[in-house]
């Protein structure tokens, strides 16, 4: 059972047993139960729960697992979910809550060199933009303390908290706590450290770990005479990272050196270590990288935590994904490897299974780190791969698309049809309410096809379980789904026909009206330019089982603005030639509106944000895909009021 320690820290954290009992508790802790078989309420709440117990200094689980066994399966089910992508909480210790004098964020991590020079090279897109020779920045190496966050101001003491609020905890200090090396206080954020070898040697038989005496110092109770001890030896320090033993160079030095540099650091101090923490001393470019609600983007965690192991394969699975790309499951026989039982892998695509000979029989070794999903290291001993010819959801021949399999039966593939509908939706952008959560339950009352959404009154959404208010509303939505005006090409792209997007469909339409589309002839759409012949064979068949029902939906009357050719001559704007995203709510204009004036100006508008992306343009209630998106290639973002000073307007 849980201890009366860990209770009292839960009851401090506001934190009780609503969706599990404290036996099933345990027996997750203990791995009896498989966190695959946990519903998203009972997964969360095990989650919190282990968070806590850990920061307060009672863990019920190793940080390891932790991370990659219930975090892993968290970001597997819900990639965006706040836990996740913001400040993980910390226990609440007695003490005044304070707001802390600067923002106290997590670290980005990664577990690979690779992914620090993907950092690197958004390092060097910032560098570009500001003019700053990439090779004169200076990288800064420190090691990544695993002690307790604080930050010290020079006169009051903080726990990091949930990084925007602390506890006030300076009685540790009036205790007799000192900074490491004698160091003066007001030095910022910091841990609370005690030194390896000295807890190995006289508080090993009186605490659990150093997490459990770390917690110890700042518990409001009187010091235990070992804790109050440590501290009089100063083992027990508050080190600041701005005392950290650094190395500090180029990027070209720390990529030709990264083992050695990583391990050297690793090693430099006498305290608990999970990795160093790699940043830029640059403060031009820390102020235009900025930060996410979790962590800076100048700033990365290296973590070193690699299970690998070699397992048969027993088949490779295809699956429909909602956008109709056909993923290759790997099952593999039943394996444990950080903490978690594993028994599948990805593939990534069929082209990596036909060129690595994926296939039953085949021998693998899957490596887990920081990977939500095993990732296969190498394949030992190739099979035969059996690829699929047909949608496993809905039978229809399949397509290759670079390095995938697609299915294109896109309104009638069982797998394919919510995300369809919601996507229709979604590019219209005259309307609001046809979420996942309306469209699943219009699917579990078996209506699986715009056309018939669209014959639905307020009776009949009432019938299907949703309030009068709701679906009084939800027909009001698709009425002005329908007088709204909106371009032609939106319209079209709605559809999802593969290969055509917003911009394929505008250039489409540039040349023939909507009507016409239907009769093309393969010559007439490969004679446009971004259309190559294999494109417009894939577009034509797909234009071909859209035809039905565009055109029932066509007839019932939407107000459709025509395509009409206008671009400024590049040069004469300051967005010429520039590739930009807009996304979120705008408050000068609508944001079909900004588009058109973009696209008018020589500017080229995408929607979605990759790594020739330069701008992405943001707006109000905006989600967290492009930002996301953004912070990965290295994207400028722009707030309305920047974007609009910048086309001085």
């Amino acid at each position: 059972m849980l201890t009366d320690n860990q209770k009292d820290i839960l009851k401090r954290s506001n934190l009780n047993l609503k969706h599990l009992s404290e036996e099933k508790l345990l027996a997750i802790a203990s791995r009896a139960v498989d966190e695959a078989k946990l519903n998203d309420e009972e997964l969360l709440e095990f989650i919190e729960i282990a968070n806590a117990l850990y920061r307060g200094g009672e863990a019920l689980i190793s940080d390891a697992e932790y991370d990659f066994t219930f975090i892993a399966e968290l970001k597997r089910r819900h990639p965006k979910h706040s836990f996740v992508t913001r400040v993980e909480p910390e226990s609440v210790f007695a003490g005044k809550t304070v707001e802390l004098p600067v923002r106290m964020l997590s670290t980005d991590k990664a577990y690979s060199q690779s992914e620090i020079e993907s950092w690197a090279k958004r390092i060097q897109k910032a560098a570009d933009e500001l003019n700053i020779a990439f090779d004169s920045l200076v990288f800064k190496v420190t090691p990544k303390l695993d002690g307790y966050a604080a930050y010290d101001d020079g006169e009051r003491f903080y726990t990091r908290g949930d990084g925007r609020k602390g506890t006030d905890i300076t009685r540790v200090f009036e205790r007799g706590l000192q900074v490491a090396d004698n160091g003066s206080r007001g030095l910022g954020a910091g841990e609370i450290v005690v030194g390896k070898t000295y807890f190995q040697r006289y508080l090993s038989e009186f605490f659990d770990n150093t997490r459990n005496f770390q917690a110890s110092v700042i518990k409001e109770k009187d010091l235990e005479q070992h804790a109050e001890q440590a501290i009089k030896d100063q083992a027990a320090v508050f080190f600041p990272f701005a005392k950290l033993p650094a190395w500090q160079g180029s990027w070209t030095e720390l990529a030709e050196r990264f083992d050695e540099i990583v391990k050297q650091i690793w090693h430099a101090v006498d305290y608990d270590v999970d990795g160093v923490i790699l940043e830029i001393t640059d403060e031009r470019i820390k102020t235009h990288m900025g930060a996410t609600r979790h962590h800076h983007r100048w700033q990365i965690a290296y973590k070193e935590n690699v299970a690998t192991a070699e397992v048969k394969i027993l088949q490779v699975v295809p699956q429909t994904s909602r956008s109709g790309r056909i993923t290759p499951v790997v099952e593999v026989e039943p394996i444990r490897l950080s903490g978690a039982l594993l028994q599948r892998a990805t593939a990534h695509h069929y082209k990596m299974v036909v060129d690595k000979g994926i296939g039953p029989g085949a021998v693998i070794k899957l490596a887990r780190s920081g990977e939500v999903i095993p990732k296969i290291e190498e394949v030992i001993t190739p099979a035969e791969p059996d690829l699929p010819e047909q949608c496993p959801s809905c039978g229809s021949e399949l397509v290759w698309d670079g390095d995938f399999l697609y299915c294109t039966n896109n309104f009638d593939c069982p797998a394919q049809v919510s995300h369809s509908i919601e996507h229709f939706f979604r590019v219209l952008g005259n309307n609001d309410g046809f979420g996942p959560a309306t469209i699943a339950k219009l699917y579990d009352n078996d209506i699986r096809t715009i056309d018939k959404i669209y014959q639905l009154n307020a009776s009949d959404f009432e019938a299907m379980g949703f309030g009068p208010k709701q679906s009084q509303n939800l027909v009001d939505q698709l009425q002005r789904s329908l007088s709204e005006p909106i371009e032609d090409w939106r319209f079209l792209a709605a559809f999802g026909v593969f290969r055509m997007g917003l911009g394929n469909c505008e250039k489409l339409l540039a040349h023939y009206r909507l009507p016409e589309i239907f009769s093309l002839s393969e010559e007439e759409i490969v004679a446009l330019e971004g259309f190559a012949e294999k494109t417009a064979d894939i577009v034509l068949k797909g234009l071909k089982k859209i035809e039905p029902l565009f055109n029932q939906l066509y007839r019932l009357g939407f107000v459709l603005n025509e395509t009409k050719t206008k671009e400024m001559p590049a040069g004469q704007s300051p967005i010429a030639g520039k590739s930009l995203v807009f996304t979120g709510t705008m408050q000068q204009g609508s944001r079909e509106d900004m588009i058109r004036e973009a696209k008018a100006m020589g500017a080229k508008v995408g929607s979605a944000v990759s790594g020739k992306t330069d701008y992405l343009v943001i707006g109000e209630k905006v989600g967290a895909t492009k930002l996301n998106a953004a912070e990965k290639h290295g994207v400028r973002i722009l707030s309305e009021a920047e974007y609009l000073d910048l086309i001085g307007r």
